[in-house]
Protein backbone atom coordinates (compact mmCIF):
# COMPACT_ATOMS: atom_id res chain seq x y z
CA UNK A 1 0.00 0.00 0.00
CA UNK A 2 1.34 3.59 -0.74
CA UNK A 3 1.34 5.77 1.95
CA UNK A 4 3.16 8.63 0.80
CA UNK A 5 0.74 11.86 -0.27
CA UNK A 6 0.41 13.20 -3.52
CA UNK A 7 1.48 17.00 -4.49
CA UNK A 8 -2.54 18.34 -4.37
CA UNK A 9 -3.04 16.83 -1.03
CA UNK A 10 0.35 17.93 0.27
CA UNK A 11 -0.36 21.65 -1.18
CA UNK A 12 -4.03 20.94 0.53
CA UNK A 13 -2.57 20.27 3.80
CA UNK A 14 0.16 23.33 3.36
CA UNK A 15 -2.29 25.85 2.56
CA UNK A 16 -4.03 24.74 6.43
CA UNK A 17 -0.92 25.19 8.04
CA UNK A 18 -0.53 28.40 6.65
CA UNK A 19 -3.29 29.74 7.56
CA UNK A 20 -2.52 28.24 11.17
CA UNK A 21 0.38 29.38 11.93
CA UNK A 22 -0.66 32.88 10.55
CA UNK A 23 -4.15 33.53 11.27
CA UNK A 24 -4.78 30.68 14.05
CA UNK A 25 -1.94 31.25 16.52
CA UNK A 26 -2.71 30.69 19.69
CA UNK A 27 -3.26 33.84 21.23
CA UNK A 28 -6.15 34.27 18.87
CA UNK A 29 -7.78 30.41 19.36
CA UNK A 30 -7.62 31.36 23.03
CA UNK A 31 -9.41 34.52 22.48
CA UNK A 32 -12.10 32.99 20.35
CA UNK A 33 -13.06 30.29 23.01
CA UNK A 34 -13.61 32.70 25.57
CA UNK A 35 -15.71 34.26 23.07
CA UNK A 36 -19.53 34.44 23.23
CA UNK A 37 -19.68 31.62 20.69
CA UNK A 38 -17.01 30.20 21.12
CA UNK A 39 -16.29 30.00 17.26
CA UNK A 40 -14.76 32.33 14.94
CA UNK A 41 -16.64 33.80 11.84
CA UNK A 42 -13.78 34.98 10.12
CA UNK A 43 -12.39 31.48 10.68
CA UNK A 44 -15.26 29.72 9.08
CA UNK A 45 -14.91 31.87 5.83
CA UNK A 46 -11.46 31.14 5.53
CA UNK A 47 -12.23 27.76 5.92
CA UNK A 48 -14.42 27.68 3.21
CA UNK A 49 -12.31 29.70 0.68
CA UNK A 50 -9.73 27.29 1.08
CA UNK A 51 -12.03 24.24 0.32
CA UNK A 52 -12.51 22.58 3.62
CA UNK A 53 -15.92 22.59 3.78
CA UNK A 54 -16.21 21.27 0.36
CA UNK A 55 -13.38 18.59 0.10
CA UNK A 56 -15.43 15.52 1.49
CA UNK A 57 -18.79 16.07 -0.20
CA UNK A 58 -19.80 14.57 -3.44
CA UNK A 59 -18.75 16.66 -6.77
CA UNK A 60 -22.60 16.41 -7.53
CA UNK A 61 -23.29 18.67 -4.36
CA UNK A 62 -20.70 21.13 -5.39
CA UNK A 63 -17.86 19.39 -3.42
CA UNK A 64 -14.50 17.85 -4.21
CA UNK A 65 -15.45 13.86 -3.73
CA UNK A 66 -12.15 13.91 -1.15
CA UNK A 67 -11.30 10.36 0.33
CA UNK A 68 -10.79 9.54 4.08
CA UNK A 69 -7.34 9.75 3.08
CA UNK A 70 -7.64 13.53 1.88
CA UNK A 71 -9.41 14.31 5.31
CA UNK A 72 -6.55 13.12 7.39
CA UNK A 73 -4.07 15.29 6.12
CA UNK A 74 -6.60 18.24 6.91
CA UNK A 75 -7.47 17.01 10.26
CA UNK A 76 -4.13 16.53 11.10
CA UNK A 77 -3.27 20.02 10.87
CA UNK A 78 -6.79 21.21 12.33
CA UNK A 79 -5.74 18.95 15.61
CA UNK A 80 -2.17 20.23 15.43
CA UNK A 81 -3.52 23.93 15.80
CA UNK A 82 -5.92 23.05 17.98
CA UNK A 83 -8.85 24.60 16.14
CA UNK A 84 -12.17 24.41 17.23
CA UNK A 85 -14.02 25.96 14.87
CA UNK A 86 -17.66 23.43 13.90
CA UNK A 87 -15.41 21.36 11.53
CA UNK A 88 -15.53 17.82 12.85
CA UNK A 89 -19.08 18.75 13.40
CA UNK A 90 -20.33 19.56 10.04
CA UNK A 91 -18.46 17.46 8.10
CA UNK A 92 -19.83 14.47 9.86
CA UNK A 93 -22.98 15.33 9.90
CA UNK A 94 -22.57 15.84 5.89
CA UNK A 95 -21.56 12.04 5.75
CA UNK A 96 -24.66 11.29 6.98
CA UNK A 97 -26.33 12.96 4.26
CA UNK A 98 -24.35 11.83 1.84
CA UNK A 99 -24.07 8.12 2.83
CA UNK A 100 -28.16 8.77 2.86
CA UNK A 101 -28.22 10.42 -0.55
CA UNK A 102 -31.48 12.89 -1.23
CA UNK A 103 -30.12 16.25 0.52
CA UNK A 104 -28.21 17.88 -1.95
CA UNK A 105 -29.56 21.01 -1.65
CA UNK A 106 -28.52 20.79 1.89
CA UNK A 107 -24.79 19.69 0.92
CA UNK A 108 -24.39 22.57 -1.57
CA UNK A 109 -24.83 24.80 1.16
CA UNK A 110 -22.46 22.99 3.60
CA UNK A 111 -19.64 22.66 0.88
CA UNK A 112 -20.05 26.61 0.16
CA UNK A 113 -19.76 27.14 4.03
CA UNK A 114 -23.12 28.89 4.53
CA UNK A 115 -24.54 26.11 6.71
CA UNK A 116 -23.34 24.14 9.92
CA UNK A 117 -24.56 20.82 10.93
CA UNK A 118 -23.91 19.34 14.63
CA UNK A 119 -24.86 15.18 15.22
CA UNK A 120 -27.80 15.10 18.11
CA UNK A 121 -27.03 11.70 18.59
CA UNK A 122 -25.85 10.75 22.07
CA UNK A 123 -28.11 10.46 25.15
CA UNK A 124 -28.10 10.07 29.35
CA UNK A 125 -27.92 6.50 29.06
CA UNK A 126 -26.22 5.43 25.57
CA UNK A 127 -22.76 6.19 26.65
CA UNK A 128 -20.86 4.88 23.32
CA UNK A 129 -23.24 2.62 22.62
CA UNK A 130 -25.37 5.01 19.91
CA UNK A 131 -27.75 2.46 19.13
CA UNK A 132 -29.22 3.38 22.27
CA UNK A 133 -31.66 5.30 21.70
CA UNK A 134 -34.33 6.70 23.48
CA UNK A 135 -35.68 9.12 21.70
CA UNK A 136 -38.85 8.39 19.56
CA UNK A 137 -39.84 9.49 16.47
CA UNK A 138 -43.71 8.86 15.96
CA UNK A 139 -45.50 8.59 12.38
CA UNK A 140 -47.60 11.49 12.10
CA UNK A 141 -49.70 12.67 9.12
CA UNK A 142 -46.92 12.19 5.99
CA UNK A 143 -44.58 13.42 8.50
CA UNK A 144 -42.61 12.21 12.49
CA UNK A 145 -42.80 13.49 15.82
CA UNK A 146 -39.52 13.54 17.64
CA UNK A 147 -39.01 13.86 21.56
CA UNK A 148 -36.17 12.67 23.44
CA UNK A 149 -33.23 14.73 24.83
CA UNK A 150 -29.98 14.54 23.32
CA UNK A 151 -26.60 14.86 25.20
CA UNK A 152 -23.19 16.49 24.35
CA UNK A 153 -23.98 17.52 20.96
CA UNK A 154 -20.90 19.12 19.73
CA UNK A 155 -21.04 22.49 18.61
CA UNK A 156 -24.91 21.98 18.64
CA UNK A 157 -25.95 25.53 19.30
CA UNK A 158 -23.56 27.03 16.79
CA UNK A 159 -24.96 24.74 13.69
CA UNK A 160 -27.79 25.43 11.69
CA UNK A 161 -29.60 21.95 11.29
CA UNK A 162 -29.11 18.63 13.41
CA UNK A 163 -28.82 15.56 12.29
CA UNK A 164 -30.82 13.38 15.33
CA UNK A 165 -31.27 10.11 15.29
CA UNK A 166 -34.55 8.48 16.90
CA UNK A 167 -36.44 5.59 17.39
CA UNK A 168 -39.33 4.70 15.47
CA UNK A 169 -39.65 0.94 16.31
CA UNK A 170 -37.85 -1.96 17.76
CA UNK A 171 -36.14 -2.01 21.34
CA UNK A 172 -34.41 0.74 22.76
CA UNK A 173 -31.01 -0.72 22.10
CA UNK A 174 -31.41 -2.56 19.15
CA UNK A 175 -29.86 -1.39 16.02
CA UNK A 176 -33.47 -1.97 14.29
CA UNK A 177 -35.81 1.08 14.06
CA UNK A 178 -33.54 3.88 14.27
CA UNK A 179 -34.56 6.62 11.56
CA UNK A 180 -32.18 9.77 11.03
CA UNK A 181 -33.32 12.93 10.39
CA UNK A 182 -32.68 16.46 9.81
CA UNK A 183 -33.94 18.89 11.92
CA UNK A 184 -33.77 22.66 11.42
CA UNK A 185 -31.92 23.95 14.83
CA UNK A 186 -34.53 26.58 15.08
CA UNK A 187 -37.69 24.46 14.45
CA UNK A 188 -40.32 24.84 17.10
CA UNK A 189 -39.76 22.34 19.88
CA UNK A 190 -36.02 21.99 20.05
CA UNK A 191 -34.52 24.12 22.52
CA UNK A 192 -30.45 24.05 23.01
CA UNK A 193 -28.38 24.92 26.04
CA UNK A 194 -25.22 25.58 24.86
CA UNK A 195 -21.67 24.97 27.30
CA UNK A 196 -18.10 25.19 27.14
CA UNK A 197 -16.03 21.45 27.15
CA UNK A 198 -12.63 21.10 29.02
CA UNK A 199 -10.74 21.14 25.79
CA UNK A 200 -12.35 24.61 25.02
CA UNK A 201 -14.59 23.09 22.53
CA UNK A 202 -18.59 24.14 22.64
CA UNK A 203 -21.27 21.44 23.25
CA UNK A 204 -25.11 21.46 24.25
CA UNK A 205 -27.66 19.67 25.09
CA UNK A 206 -30.63 19.44 22.51
CA UNK A 207 -34.41 19.02 23.92
CA UNK A 208 -36.86 17.83 21.61
CA UNK A 209 -40.70 18.33 22.23
CA UNK A 210 -43.45 17.69 19.95
CA UNK A 211 -40.92 18.68 16.71
CA UNK A 212 -42.81 18.20 13.85
CA UNK A 213 -41.30 17.46 11.05
CA UNK A 214 -42.27 16.75 7.24
CA UNK A 215 -41.11 13.72 5.43
CA UNK A 216 -38.65 15.27 3.68
CA UNK A 217 -36.62 15.76 6.62
CA UNK A 218 -35.91 11.98 7.10
CA UNK A 219 -32.42 11.22 5.97
CA UNK A 220 -32.73 7.34 4.32
CA UNK A 221 -35.58 4.65 5.03
CA UNK A 222 -37.56 5.05 8.20
CA UNK A 223 -36.65 2.49 10.58
CA UNK A 224 -33.57 1.26 8.82
CA UNK A 225 -30.98 3.99 9.79
CA UNK A 226 -28.37 1.91 11.68
CA UNK A 227 -26.17 1.44 8.39
CA UNK A 228 -25.66 4.77 7.58
CA UNK A 229 -25.44 5.85 11.47
CA UNK A 230 -22.62 3.05 12.03
CA UNK A 231 -20.12 3.75 8.83
CA UNK A 232 -21.32 7.73 9.75
CA UNK A 233 -19.46 7.21 13.07
CA UNK A 234 -16.95 4.79 11.90
CA UNK A 235 -15.71 7.94 9.45
CA UNK A 236 -15.86 10.40 12.48
CA UNK A 237 -13.92 7.98 14.81
CA UNK A 238 -11.53 8.11 11.86
CA UNK A 239 -11.22 11.56 11.37
CA UNK A 240 -10.60 11.94 15.00
CA UNK A 241 -7.99 9.29 14.78
CA UNK A 242 -6.37 12.08 11.99
CA UNK A 243 -6.80 15.05 14.64
CA UNK A 244 -5.33 12.89 17.47
CA UNK A 245 -1.66 12.38 15.45
CA UNK A 246 -1.69 16.45 14.49
CA UNK A 247 -2.39 17.28 18.42
CA UNK A 248 0.40 14.59 19.33
CA UNK A 249 2.58 15.68 16.68
CA UNK A 250 2.71 18.94 18.41
CA UNK A 251 2.93 18.55 21.99
CA UNK A 252 5.81 16.12 21.20
CA UNK A 253 7.87 19.07 19.05
CA UNK A 254 7.08 21.45 21.85
CA UNK A 255 8.45 18.63 24.57
CA UNK A 256 11.81 18.02 22.77
CA UNK A 257 12.32 21.82 22.66
CA UNK A 258 11.27 22.21 26.15
CA UNK A 259 13.93 19.39 27.31
CA UNK A 260 16.54 21.24 24.82
CA UNK A 261 16.14 24.76 26.43
CA UNK A 262 15.31 23.73 30.13
CA UNK A 263 18.26 23.79 32.26
CA UNK A 264 19.07 22.00 35.57
CA UNK A 265 22.39 21.54 36.97
CA UNK A 266 23.91 23.59 33.96
CA UNK A 267 22.39 21.48 31.39
CA UNK A 268 19.58 21.35 29.40
CA UNK A 269 17.49 18.43 30.91
CA UNK A 270 17.47 16.45 27.86
CA UNK A 271 20.69 15.62 28.11
CA UNK A 272 19.42 13.49 30.99
CA UNK A 273 19.39 9.32 29.69
CA UNK A 274 15.86 8.89 31.72
CA UNK A 275 14.22 11.75 29.84
CA UNK A 276 15.70 10.13 26.65
CA UNK A 277 13.92 7.16 27.18
CA UNK A 278 10.94 8.62 27.87
CA UNK A 279 10.95 10.75 24.63
CA UNK A 280 11.90 7.74 22.64
CA UNK A 281 8.50 5.93 24.31
CA UNK A 282 6.71 8.81 23.24
CA UNK A 283 7.70 9.05 20.05
CA UNK A 284 7.32 4.91 19.14
CA UNK A 285 3.47 5.85 20.57
CA UNK A 286 3.09 8.33 18.24
CA UNK A 287 4.23 6.55 15.34
CA UNK A 288 2.19 3.57 15.47
CA UNK A 289 -0.91 5.94 16.21
CA UNK A 290 0.32 7.34 12.95
CA UNK A 291 0.38 4.37 10.93
CA UNK A 292 -2.86 3.20 12.79
CA UNK A 293 -4.85 6.80 11.41
CA UNK A 294 -3.44 5.75 8.12
CA UNK A 295 -4.69 2.49 7.58
CA UNK A 296 -7.90 3.50 9.01
CA UNK A 297 -8.22 6.26 6.61
CA UNK A 298 -7.74 3.69 3.89
CA UNK A 299 -10.24 1.56 5.19
CA UNK A 300 -13.10 4.35 6.14
CA UNK A 301 -14.76 4.26 2.61
CA UNK A 302 -14.57 0.64 2.44
CA UNK A 303 -17.37 -1.34 1.23
CA UNK A 304 -16.52 -4.29 3.17
CA UNK A 305 -18.19 -3.61 6.87
CA UNK A 306 -16.35 -5.69 8.88
CA UNK A 307 -13.44 -5.20 7.36
CA UNK A 308 -13.85 -1.33 7.80
CA UNK A 309 -15.50 -1.82 11.09
CA UNK A 310 -12.33 -3.58 12.50
CA UNK A 311 -10.18 -1.64 11.20
CA UNK A 312 -11.31 1.93 12.61
CA UNK A 313 -12.15 0.15 16.18
CA UNK A 314 -8.26 -1.04 15.96
CA UNK A 315 -7.35 2.47 15.17
CA UNK A 316 -9.19 4.38 17.92
CA UNK A 317 -8.09 2.21 20.34
CA UNK A 318 -4.44 2.20 19.95
CA UNK A 319 -4.70 6.49 18.68
CA UNK A 320 -6.45 5.98 22.04
CA UNK A 321 -4.05 4.69 24.25
CA UNK A 322 -1.06 6.61 22.09
CA UNK A 323 -3.30 9.88 22.61
CA UNK A 324 -3.38 9.69 26.78
CA UNK A 325 1.00 7.98 26.92
CA UNK A 326 1.99 11.22 25.08
CA UNK A 327 -0.04 13.51 26.62
CA UNK A 328 0.74 12.55 30.46
CA UNK A 329 4.18 12.32 29.16
CA UNK A 330 4.27 15.53 27.76
CA UNK A 331 2.30 17.26 31.37
CA UNK A 332 5.04 15.64 33.28
CA UNK A 333 8.39 16.64 31.20
CA UNK A 334 7.05 20.11 31.59
CA UNK A 335 6.75 19.96 35.41
CA UNK A 336 4.30 22.19 36.30
CA UNK A 337 4.26 24.44 33.39
CA UNK A 338 2.98 21.16 31.69
CA UNK A 339 -1.06 22.49 33.64
CA UNK A 340 -0.89 25.59 33.23
CA UNK A 341 -3.52 27.66 30.73
CA UNK A 342 -0.81 29.61 29.11
CA UNK A 343 1.12 26.51 27.54
CA UNK A 344 -0.24 25.01 24.44
CA UNK A 345 1.07 21.92 25.90
CA UNK A 346 -1.98 21.91 28.10
CA UNK A 347 -4.39 22.49 26.37
CA UNK A 348 -3.07 19.44 23.35
CA UNK A 349 -3.66 17.68 26.38
CA UNK A 350 -7.07 18.47 26.83
CA UNK A 351 -7.88 17.96 23.76
CA UNK A 352 -6.52 14.78 23.64
CA UNK A 353 -8.04 13.16 26.65
CA UNK A 354 -11.00 14.49 24.91
CA UNK A 355 -10.50 12.78 21.55
CA UNK A 356 -9.81 9.23 23.76
CA UNK A 357 -13.20 9.50 25.02
CA UNK A 358 -15.42 10.79 21.89
CA UNK A 359 -17.47 8.23 19.62
CA UNK A 360 -15.94 5.00 21.81
CA UNK A 361 -12.99 4.88 24.50
CA UNK A 362 -10.70 2.22 23.93
CA UNK A 363 -12.23 -0.02 26.01
CA UNK A 364 -15.28 0.07 23.61
CA UNK A 365 -13.37 -0.65 20.79
CA UNK A 366 -11.43 -3.13 21.77
CA UNK A 367 -14.80 -4.97 22.65
CA UNK A 368 -16.45 -3.84 19.16
CA UNK A 369 -12.95 -5.52 17.34
CA UNK A 370 -12.78 -8.47 19.28
CA UNK A 371 -16.89 -9.11 18.37
CA UNK A 372 -16.02 -8.78 14.82
CA UNK A 373 -16.40 -12.03 12.64
CA UNK A 374 -12.95 -13.89 12.67
CA UNK A 375 -11.52 -13.14 16.03
CA UNK A 376 -13.04 -15.71 17.91
CA UNK A 377 -12.75 -19.85 16.30
CA UNK A 378 -16.63 -20.50 15.62
CA UNK A 379 -17.61 -22.65 18.19
CA UNK A 380 -18.09 -26.85 16.86
CA UNK A 381 -21.68 -28.55 17.69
Amino acid sequence: MDFNFNQEQQQFADALRRWVDKDYRFETRQAIIHSATGTSDAAWATLAELGMTALPLPAGAGGFDGTAVDMLLVMQELGRGLVVEPYLATVLGARFLTLAGGHDGVLEQVAGGSLKLACALGEQQSRHDLHDIATTATASGDGFVLDGVKTVVLHGAQAGALIVSARSGGRQDGTDGISLFLVPADAPGVTVRDYRTIDGQRAATVTLVQVVLGHEALIGQAGQGWPVLDAALDYGATLLCAEAVGAMDAIFAATLEYLKTRQQFGAPIGKFQALQHRMADMFIHLEQARSMAMLAAAKADSNDVAERRRTVSAAKARVGLAATFVGQQAVQLHGGMGVTDELPAAHHFKRLSMIALTLGDVEHHIERFIAQPGFLPTETA
